[in-house]
C-alpha cells in the first residue's frame, strides 16, 4: 500500500490536515482512526430519542480568529448561539461564570456593578503573579467565591487540588462584574447548523485525495504502508513507545438519560423552560454527587423536538483501553511531556499537532489553527514530493 500522507487521526487536526494536502497540493492522504466514526471527541449523532448529542461531552465552538471561521464556513453554515451554564451549589442554582447576578443571589438584593467591585477589591488575595489555580481564582474573587465554585469541582475533575495545577486550569474561566451571562468571552460563538458530524463529512466529501480507514490501529498498516510524511494527532508518549514512561491523562464516564413531553411537563418550574429538563444548557455540580456536570445540549442547538436528553459526566481515572481526554497540567508532567516533545523534534518525516500529540487542552479553533499553520510549514516541502 502506498499514499503521500498518512495521517493517524480523524479529529478535527486530522481532517483539517486532509483536506488542505488534498485540495492544496493534490496529495493522496489515508486517514486512519480507531474508532467507528470520523471527528474524535467533536463527533455528535442523534440518539435513540431523536435528540442531537456530543457523544464525548460538550462541544462549545469559539473563536476570535476570522481566519479559522472562514475556514470551516466552506463545509458549514453557523447556528449563533449562546452558552449559558449555572452552578448548582448549597441547594440552588447560581449564575456562572461569576458575575452581577452571581453577586445580587450571594447577598439576596439587587446590587451594582460598583458595589460588586468593591466587595470583590475587599474579598481578593492581592497575588501579583498566580502560580496556580487555586491562586488565580483567590486572587480574582477571594476564598467564599473559590470554594462554592471551583475548589471541589476542580478536586472531581482532576484528582487534585487546584493548588497543584497550572494557573490556566482554573483561569480559562471568567470572571465578570457585569450581567454578561456567557460562559464564554469569544467574539465568534455558533455550532455547525447541521452538527458537527455533518461537517466533517463535507470536508471529506470535498477531498477527492482522501481515504478514510477507521476502526483500525495504524500500526497494523506500518510493515505493509509506504508514505512520505506522517502527521500523527494521537498520544506523543504512546507514538514513543512510553520511552520515558506514561504521560497522565484524565478520562471521562458518560451517561445518559432521556425524557419525553410528559416528563418535561413535571420539570417546567425547574427548567424554566418548556421542553427543558434544567435551566441551562450546562449545570455544573462543584460539591455534591460524584457527577462534574449535566449538559443538555438542546439549549444550545435549539432542536425542535418533544423530547431532551440529558448527559450526566463522571471523572474517571485514565487507564489503557478509555479514552485520554484531558493532559494533567502540573509542573512534573510539564517536564516529561518535554522529553517528548525534544524527541518529536528531532524525528524526521512525522508532524505532531492536536491535543494529544502536544499534550495540552486547546480549544477546538485552536486545533484548527494548529493544523493551518502545520500545514503552511510543510506546504514547501510537499508541494515538491507532489
Amino acid at each position: 500500500m502506498e499514499t503521500d500522507v498518512l495521517i493517524v487521526g480523524a479529529g478535527f487536526s486530522g481532517l483539517v490536515m486532509a483536506e488542505r494536502l488534498s485540495n492544496a497540493l493534490g496529495l493522496r492522504c489515508l486517514v486512519v482512526d480507531k474508532r467507528a466514526h470520523v471527528g474524535g471527541n467533536a463527533h455528535d449523532a442523534y440518539n435513540d430519542a431523536g435528540v442531537l448529542t456530543h457523544i464525548y461531552g460538550p462541544h462549545y465552538f469559539r473563536s476570535n480568529s476570522a481566519k479559522i471561521v472562514d475556514y470551516l464556513s466552506r463545509f458549514t453554515s453557523w447556528l449563533p448561539t449562546s452558552y449559558e451554564i449555572r452552578s448548582f451549589a448549597e441547594g440552588r442554582y447560581w449564575h456562572f461564570p461569576i458575575n452581577l447576578n452571581t453577586f445580587e443571589e450571594l447577598i439576596g438584593r439587587p446590587s451594582s456593578e460598583d458595589e460588586f467591585k468593591a466587595y470583590l477589591d475587599q474579598k481578593r488575595v492581592n497575588i501579583a503573579s498566580p502560580a496556580n489555580s487555586e491562586e488565580v481564582i483567590i486572587s480574582q474573587v477571594g476564598w467564599e467565591l473559590y470554594e462554592k465554585f471551583f475548589e471541589g469541582y476542580t478536586l472531581k475533575q482532576w484528582k487534585k487540588h487546584p493548588r497543584e495545577l497550572d494557573a490556566s486550569v482554573c483561569g480559562r474561566i471568567p470572571v465578570r462584574t457585569n450581567r454578561d451571562d456567557r460562559y464564554l468571552s469569544e467574539s465568534f460563538q455558533a455550532l455547525p447548523a447541521a452538527g458537527y458530524h455533518r461537517l466533517f463529512q463535507n470536508m471529506i466529501a470535498a477531498s477527492p485525495g482522501v481515504q478514510i480507514l477507521l476502526r483500525t490501529d495504524y500500526r497494523e498498516l506500518l510493515p505493509e504502508l509506504k508514505a512520505r510524511h506522517i502527521v500523527y494527532t494521537g498520544p506523543i508518549d504512546e507514538y514513543f513507545d512510553f520511552r520515558f514512561g506514561p504521560l497522565p491523562y484524565r478520562s471521562l464516564r458518560f451517561e445518559t438519560q432521556s425524557f419525553d413531553a410528559d416528563a418535561l411537563a413535571t420539570r417546567l418550574p425547574i427548567s424554566g423552560k418548556k421542553g427543558f429538563w434544567q435551566p441551562a444548557m450546562q449545570v455544573n455540580y462543584p460539591n455534591d454527587h460524584a457527577y462534574t456536570r449535566i449538559v443538555e445540549i438542546k439549549h444550545a442547538t435549539r432542536q425542535s423536538c418533544d423530547n431532551t436528553s440529558i448527559v450526566y459526566e463522571y471523572p474517571d481515572e485514565y487507564a489503557p483501553g478509555k479514552e485520554p481526554y484531558y493532559p494533567v497540567p502540573t509542573a512534573e508532567n510539564s517536564r516529561l511531556y518535554a522529553q517528548y516533545a525534544a524527541l518529536a523534534a528531532a524525528t524526521p518525516g512525522v508532524s505532531f499537532i492536536g491535543r494529544l500529540a502536544t499534550y495540552r487542552y486547546y480549544n477546538m479553533d485552536q486545533v484548527v489553527g494548529m493544523a493551518l499553520h502545520e500545514f503552511d510549514k510543510l506546504q514547501p516541502v510537499l508541494a515538491r514530493a507532489a
